[in-house]
């Protein structure tokens, strides 16, 4: 374990200078209802950054599931919950997957970080602060539904992204997601995707009808980063518990997630506060 920390130590801090760290962003990928590919969408869209020359770190916060290791074919020893119980550093529960994407498992049975007493709690955030400029981006994958702990995470991200499908229960859930938050933050920055398409008209009329509504009844304007496939690979994919976007790579929702990428890449949004922010609204946000 020690060596494995030191390994992995070099490799994020490596050209992190004082004068070059990075602008690290968190990104919140969340949805109504299970059963959406949530979690399948995170882990690809975390890769397709990859590809694009960034340092991405996936954090499975579906505290409780360890849905990140499955869909890697992983079983991770460590977690947030074994760092907090045998006083870890972050770096050793740092895991290195494909292409050098790192990732947290969450751990199962931890549902109850933020009742944690106030020594482990800050023992968590402190640890966490020690990722700020390793990376170029963290991608949280939190549970479906809004959870306390969920919409505590939701809130802290620099950026979210909501995944539903056409599907009416999966629409009616996702309004009621962007509702809850509206409610809270009426600043947070949301992003649509569509999953699970017959087509890409379908995905565009869905989403027109979603973002119509929300600017209608809650003044709320959400942009569509774009719309994922039905695809037989993603699926076949996941048995072979490796990601799509390098099992199929020329597969419909591969190229559908290369331009996801690209688009969310090409929005313009200021920088906040990273992870000393994500922390700060993690503890004072109600």
């Amino acid at each position: 374990m020690f060596d494995q920390a030191n390994h992995l130590r070099e490799k994020v801090l490596q050209k992190t200078s004082e004068k070059e760290r990075r602008q690290t962003r968190i990104i919140a990928v969340t949805s109504g209802k299970g059963g959406v590919g949530k979690s399948n969408f995170a882990l690809n869209f975390a890769l397709s950054l990859v590809q694009q020359n960034k340092k991405v770190l996936i954090f499975d916060v579906d505290l409780g599931f360890a849905n990140v290791d499955v869909l890697l074919g992983r079983f991770n020893k460590e977690s947030i919950a074994t760092m907090i119980e045998k006083d870890l550093s972050i770096l050793d529960i740092i895991e290195e997957g494909p292409n050098g994407l790192l990732f947290i498992s969450g751990g199962t049975g931890f549902n109850d970080m933020f009742r944690l007493d106030d020594i482990k709690l800050n023992k968590f955030f402190t640890e966490l602060s020690t990722i700020q400029g390793m990376v170029d981006y963290i991608i949280l994958d939190t549970g479906a539904g809004l959870s306390y702990e969920n919409l505590r995470f939701i809130l802290a991200a620099d950026d979210v992204i909501l995944v539903t499908t056409p599907e009416p229960t999966s629409i009616t859930d996702a309004y009621s997601i962007v509702k809850m938050i509206h409610t809270k933050d009426k600043n947070v920055h949301m992003k649509l995707i569509i999953n699970q398409c017959t087509s890409e008209k379908e995905g565009k009329q869905t989403a027109d009808n979603f973002t119509n509504v929300t600017e209608q009844f809650l003044h709320k304007k959400i942009g569509t980063l774009g719309y994922i496939p039905s695809d037989v690979s993603v699926p076949n994919a996941v048995k072979k518990q490796v990601p799509f976007l390098m099992a199929y790579p020329n597969c419909d929702a591969s190229k559908a997630m290369q331009n996801v990428t690209s688009n969310f890449l090409q929005i313009s949004v200021p920088y906040k506060l990273g992870i000393k922010g994500f922390i700060l609204k993690m503890l004072f946000k109600n």
